[in-house]
């Protein structure tokens, strides 16, 4: 799907804030309504726009956050399928990436206490035979928090 500058700047108004009227977003981007609503449609049926979620506020929903990274001892795809199923079946579990380097993945947990915290770690990696290794590392402060692209 090629994007031209409307899409870019439409694409970029609606990850910032897509409650925003079609009426609002065709004036921002120099569109009637009714062509913002057949590019939005466009977006979604080219799989661009994934989903819609509401994000909450960390700091007033509570609880913690945590990194773990991850390392494995044996390199199949099995292995890294066990973990991948792991962690998405898990909900406390907000992002995981593979990732290159020393560590095979980073974890982001959600946990509503440091024992809570404990609790979850113990049980999706220390209790994992092929876990070589993990660190947790509590997050203190919330420097930046995003998922929009820059387009």
């Amino acid at each position: 799907m090629t994007l031209d500058g409307i899409d870019r700047h439409l694409l970029t108004l609606l990850q910032r804030d897509s409650t925003q009227t079609l009426h609002d977003l065709g004036e921002r981007v120099g569109l009637s309504p009714s062509a913002v609503q057949r590019r939005i449609t466009r977006y979604r049926k080219e799989g661009l726009i994934a989903r819609q979620v509401e994000v909450l506020d960390q700091e007033r929903v509570g609880g913690m956050l945590a990194l773990v990274l991850v390392t494995i001892d044996r390199e199949s795809v099995e292995h890294h399928a066990e973990i991948r199923d792991r962690m998405l079946a898990a909900p406390n579990v907000q992002q995981c990436y593979a990732i290159a380097g020393e560590w095979d993945y980073a974890v982001v947990l959600a946990c509503d206490s440091t024992a809570h915290c404990r609790d979850l770690v113990r049980g999706m990696f220390l209790a994992d035979p092929n876990v070589r290794r993990f660190d947790t590392m509590p997050v203190f402060d919330l420097v930046k928090v995003g998922l929009e692209l820059p387009l």
